[in-house]
């Protein structure tokens, strides 16, 4: 559950549209979070404010919390369960050892990660960060090497994600490398330096996200993977789910991640305090090696090492193809991203497909019933263990009652007319689940999860027909700001509302301004000292992040993206039909309109040749039949998968290929410039906050 800074989630109205959630814990809990030694989180807080005199400066620095969000700060440090101090014994439980020190560098020397940098979170509790999400970040910054039970050890802090090493008969096998290869390695070195030099003889992915998987050639080769040497196990449509959706809308994921996990903003009070689910992603080189044995069903066993696991998939959870496991002999269980210690989402910020809450609710029901009872402990590829049956047994219920009653309020409250916007404010969870920390929301919320399940079945029209052809941003921004009568209207409503503490109102008529006129540099500075409000007030550090990139960019331009998922490595595992997806996906359809285009294209070593056609602004392919009848091919091309990758996505000119000899051809090559001719390239710095 999350305050979502001014959402009313069950909570209690204040004048000016400000909401602080109702938990149904009070307490403030100051002195067992001192004596526990985390931070003083709850007290010592800065009592500075803004009082909105400087607004509208001009100026890169961020303006300080106003005298609103004081008080939002100062009501939830009386009112949220601070003395429930359990999670900090459980992260400092098993500690082995940290990095030191707590950065990692690539090979040119140049800081990909860099958790020194949140040195600041061990200081009091500022009014520019809810106290909740203070709180989180506390926990989720600690760094090192760490002992879930003998065998069992997790690399945590070292990336957004956990690694998890099992300890076999001969070697070790390792559980989600991380996003990077030298954050991935770094984790490994640090384990041989306390457990001793051991061979890597398996690697698991939990699941189809990049921070479970981009790390591999850190810890394995290539070669040790496609030999078979070593098992490489992941749930079955693992590679169609991770290609896809790093490489088909990668681009605009990634813009919006940078946004999501705020890896290119400053770390600080009033900038980046983490991600909820880890403190950022890395910035480091992403790899795959493509699995060579698939788990395929509920109840399938393997031996790996000598490592005995059970395993469980959960397509249709956290990630499409996803899976849970046991280990019989550790008496431990593995949550992959299913169960963590935060509500996670249905759908997340950066853009993905709408994930199914029904669906997930009934595999935690089905991992309790298979694995929670004979379990010791419970770990997940974020975040801490949980230790004890009936301690995992209650986690994993209430993150499951989470996800099941999100679902079904949703559903029963749609069923009577009510739209996502309308049920994500009106929805009241369950006491029994607000006070447990974990179904807090510091990376899903409860307001987006439910219009994401509302999206799922309803789609984006809530069936107001005035809703059904809105003018885009730009044409309505126009008209709203002439009908508030101008801009100067619009900013005298915008001062108000920010003068009010009303800064969602202040955000959406100054959104109105910027996209009719995004010179106007006094709309642009009050928006972004409006955001920062939102920012410090959100318990979600994923909404905060959104916040603050907005703000960032309005002040200082716009920072792209860190982050680049569609490595090298990734777009090497597209399989063929992705290739000509990838391309169709590029087409211009108003430039390709009158262009016909027919080309074959001959795959030794699949044996098969597909042909692409492109007409009426549609490239389409498919596998040519034995004795078909259809137009001549302009050329024909008989290359290898690799080759059709670097050329489809311009790593190679098709002419210098050709006379290379590695691409032969027949027929006019030449027509292919037509193709390239009408293919755009996706823009990793386009605009969000401005048109």
């Amino acid at each position: 559950m999350t305050d979502e800074d001014l959402t009313n989630n069950g909570g209690n109205r204040k004048p000016g549209g400000f909401t602080v959630s109702r938990r149904g814990v009070l307490g403030a809990g100051a002195a067992a979070l001192v004596a526990a030694g985390v931070g003083a989180a709850v007290t010592g807080c800065d009592s500075r404010s803004d009082d909105g005199s400087d607004a509208e400066r001009t100026g890169k620095d961020p303006v300080d919390p106003s005298a609103h969000i004081v008080d939002q700060q100062r009501q939830a440090r009386s009112s949220l369960p601070f003395s429930d101090t359990q999670d900090f014994a459980d992260t400092d439980k098993g500690f082995i050892a940290k990095l030191e020190p707590d950065l990692v560098k690539d090979a040119k020397g140049n800081v990909i990660w860099d958790n020194e940098s949140f040195g600041f979170l061990h200081g009091n509790c500022p009014n520019s960060v809810h106290p909740s999400l203070w709180r989180q970040s506390q926990l989720v910054v600690k760094q090192g090497l760490y002992e879930v039970v003998p065998g069992i050890y997790q690399i945590r802090g070292l990336d957004l994600s956990n690694m998890t090493i099992i300890e076999g008969a001969t070697g070790v096998v390792v559980i989600d490398p991380l996003i990077s290869t030298e954050t991935a390695k770094a984790g490994m070195d640090l384990y041989f330096a306390h457990r001793g030099q051991r061979p890597v003889t398996g690697m698991i992915y939990t699941h189809s996200h990049v921070d479970h998987f981009g790390g591999a050639l850190g810890v394995i080769t290539a070669e040790d993977a496609a030999s078979g040497r070593i098992p490489v196990i992941a749930p079955q449509g693992f590679m169609e789910h991770a290609v896809a959706e790093n490489v088909f809308a990668g681009t605009a994921m990634a813009r919006r991640s940078a946004y999501m996990y705020g890896a290119a903003l400053p770390r600080g009070e009033k900038g980046q305090v983490g991600a909820g689910l880890g403190m950022t992603t890395s910035t480091g080189t992403v790899s795959l090696i493509p699995p060579n044995k698939d788990v395929t069903r509920t109840g399938q066993e393997e031996t790996i090492d000598g490592v005995h696991v059970v395993f469980q998939i959960t397509p249709g959870t956290e990630a499409p193809s996803e899976m849970n496991f046991y280990f019989p002999d550790f008496r431990a269980m593995c949550m992959a991203e299913n169960a963590t210690h935060t509500l996670h989402n249905v759908l997340t910020l950066r853009g993905a497909l709408v994930r199914d809450a029904h669906v997930w609710s009934q595999y935690l029901t089905e991992t309790i019933t298979m694995f929670a009872g004979v379990s010791d402990v419970a770990f997940a590829s974020h975040h801490w263990p949980t230790w004890g049956s009936d301690k995992l047994t209650e986690w994993l219920s209430l993150q499951r009652d989470t996800y099941a009653y999100l679902h079904d309020q949703t559903l029963r409250m749609l069923n009577q007319g009510y739209t996502g916007i309308e049920i994500a404010e009106m929805i009241q969870m369950p006491p029994a689940i607000e006070q447990k920390w974990y179904n807090h929301g510091y990376y899903g919320s409860v307001s987006h999860d439910v219009k994401a399940v509302y999206q799922r079945y309803m789609g984006w029209f809530d069936g107001n027909p005035a809703h059904l052809w809105e003018h885009p941003p730009v044409d309505s921004g126009k008209r709203h700001v002439d009908a508030m009568g101008g801009a100067s209207g619009v900013l005298k409503v915008a001062r108000r509302a920010y003068s009010d503490g009303d800064y969602r109102w202040c955000v959406q008529v100054l959104n109105y301004l910027i996209f009719a006129d995004p010179g106007n540099e006094k709309a642009k500075m009050l928006q972004a000292s409006a955001f920062e409000q939102l920012a410090y007030g959100s318990e979600n550090a994923t909404w905060r992040n959104f916040f603050l990139s907005g703000a960032y960019e309005l002040r200082n331009g716009t920072f792209g993206t860190p982050t680049k998922a569609n490595s090298a490595d990734m777009i090497s595992a597209l399989s063929v039909d992705q290739v000509f997806d990838s391309a169709a996906f590029r087409i211009n359809g108003p430039k390709a309109w009158d262009v016909h285009l027919v080309n074959d294209w001959i795959i030794p070593e699949e044996n098969k040749t597909y042909r692409t056609e492109l007409h009426n602004g549609v490239l389409i392919h498919y596998v040519v039949p034995a004795g078909f009848k259809g137009p001549a091919p302009d050329a024909t091309f008989t290359l290898s998968r690799l080759e059709l990758i670097a050329i489809m996505t311009g790593a190679k000119a098709i002419v210098n290929e050709i006379q290379s000899g590695a691409v032969k051809v027949t027929g006019d090559p030449t027509k292919l410039k037509q193709l390239e001719n009408v293919m755009d390239k996706p823009d990793p710095s386009f605009n969000i906050v401005t048109p």
